[in-house]
C-alpha cells in the first residue's frame, strides 16, 4: 500500500466497539487473548512497569510517536499481548486489526554478570525483587540507561502490519506501553524478554558493608507468601487451636487446602480436583534442580499464576510426586 493510501479515521469509540467484537470472536474460536487493560490514567503503577515506561520516554527517537501509543493502550486497543524470550507479539485494533511483533536483543552475558555482581548480597528475597522493593543502589544498577536491564532503541526491532512507514507507529508504541502495564502483574517477564534468569540475582554473595544479612534471607515471610501466591497460611496460634479440636490420625490422608477466592480447592490422596497438567511441568522442573526449589522459584521459572502454583504443588504432594523439606513457608520442594 502506498504511503498516501491511509485508512479513513476511526474514532476511539468505534475502535472500542471493533475491539470488543474481535475479542468475543477470538474467544469463541478458542484463540489466545491476553488484552491489556488500563484502569485510570496511569499506564503502569509498579516499580518495574514505571521503570520500563520511563526508560522508553527517555529516548528522543521515540518522542513523537509515544503519545499516540499512550492513547491507544489506555482505550483498550491492545487486544492481545504476549511476552516471550526476546520477543513480544501483539494485536492492536486501529481502523483494522493490526499484527505487531517486537524483537528485543538478549542481554549480553558480560552485562548481565555485571548486574548480578553489583546486586549480589543486596536483595533479600524474590518478593523484594519482583515488587521492586530494592535499595537505591540496586535500583540505579537495574535501571541504568547504558548498563541496566532495559533495552536501548538499537536493541529493539519493530514490525507492524499497518501502512505507516515510520519504524515506530502508534500501534507499536501502544504495545511497548502495554509491556509496562503487563510488568505490573508479571515483572518476571522483563527477565524472560532479556533471556536472563532473575533467580541469579538472589544468589549468595558478599553482604554490603555495614549490613547484617538475615539467616535464610531468601525465604518469603508467611504474610508475604499469602499475599503474593494466594496460599492460606495459618499463624502458630491458629494451627494450635485447630489441632486441639481435631488431631489427625495415622490414617488421615494428606489434605492440602489452597485459597482460591472464597472457595478452597482440595487435593486429597491421589484424587485431585481441578488440577491441570501443570503438575508434570513442576515435577520436570524439580528433576532438573537436584537441590530443590521453593514455591516462589517454581512460580517464577514456569510463569505460573498464584492459584496454578498452589494447586499444582498441592496435587503433586498429595500424589507423592513431590516431597518437601524444611519448615513452611521456607520449605524446599524436590522431585519424589
Amino acid at each position: 500500500m502506498a504511503w498516501y493510501e491511509y485508512r479513513p479515521y476511526v474514532s476511539a469509540a468505534e475502535r472500542q466497539q471493533l475491539a470488543t467484537r474481535e475479542l468475543t470472536k477470538r474467544r469463541k474460536k478458542g484463540l489466545a487473548v491476553e488484552p491489556v487493560t488500563i484502569e485510570g490514567r496511569a499506564i503502569a503503577r509498579s516499580f518495574w512497569g514505571k521503570a520500563w515506561c520511563d526508560h522508553l520516554e527517555g529516548y528522543s527517537d521515540y518522542a513523537n510517536r509515544l503519545p499516540r501509543g499512550r492513547t491507544y493502550v489506555r482505550n483498550g486497543s491492545v487486544l492481545h499481548l504476549s511476552v516471550g524470550p526476546g520477543r513480544i507479539d501483539a494485536l492492536v485494533q486501529g481502523s483494522e486489526l493490526y499484527e505487531v511483533s517486537v524483537n528485543v536483543t538478549p542481554l549480553a552475558r558480560p552485562r548481565w554478570k555485571e548486574v548480578v555482581d553489583a546486586c549480589s548480597g543486596k536483595i533479600d528475597s524474590l518478593v523484594e525483587l519482583l515488587r521492586g522493593k530494592l535499595s537505591d543502589g540496586v535500583m540505579r544498577v537495574v535501571t541504568d540507561r547504558d548498563k541496566g536491564l532495559f533495552p536501548a532503541p538499537a536493541q529493539i526491532g519493530m514490525e507492524c502490519s499497518c501502512p505507516d512507514w515510520a519504524q515506530m507507529c502508534k500501534h507499536v508504541a501502544a504495545v511497548l506501553y502495554g509491556v509496562g502495564a503487563r510488568l505490573d502483574d508479571r515483572p518476571e517477564l522483563l527477565f524472560t524478554l532479556r533471556k536472563v534468569d532473575h533467580l541469579e540475582l538472589l544468589a549468595a554473595g558478599p553482604t554490603a558493608p555495614g549490613r547484617t544479612r538475615r539467616p535464610d534471607a531468601r525465604a518469603i515471610a508467611s504474610s508475604d507468601l499469602g499475599s503474593v501466591f494466594g496460599i492460606e497460611i495459618d499463624s502458630p496460634s491458629e494451627r494450635g487451636a485447630r489441632r486441639s479440636k481435631a488431631r489427625p490420625t495415622a490414617r488421615t490422608p494428606l489434605v492440602a487446602t489452597i485459597a482460591k477466592g472464597s472457595r478452597p480447592v482440595r487435593a486429597k490422596g491421589r484424587a485431585t480436583v481441578g488440577v491441570e497438567p501443570i503438575v508434570d511441568r513442576v515435577v520436570a522442573l524439580l528433576q532438573k534442580n537436584k537441590r530443590g526449589l521453593r514455591a516462589e522459584q517454581i512460580q517464577a521459572a514456569l510463569g505460573l499464576r498464584a492459584n496454578e502454583l498452589a494447586r499444582s504443588i498441592a496435587a503433586a504432594l498429595s500424589a507423592k510426586k513431590v516431597r518437601t523439606t524444611g519448615r513452611k513457608p521456607a520449605a524446599t520442594y524436590f522431585a519424589a
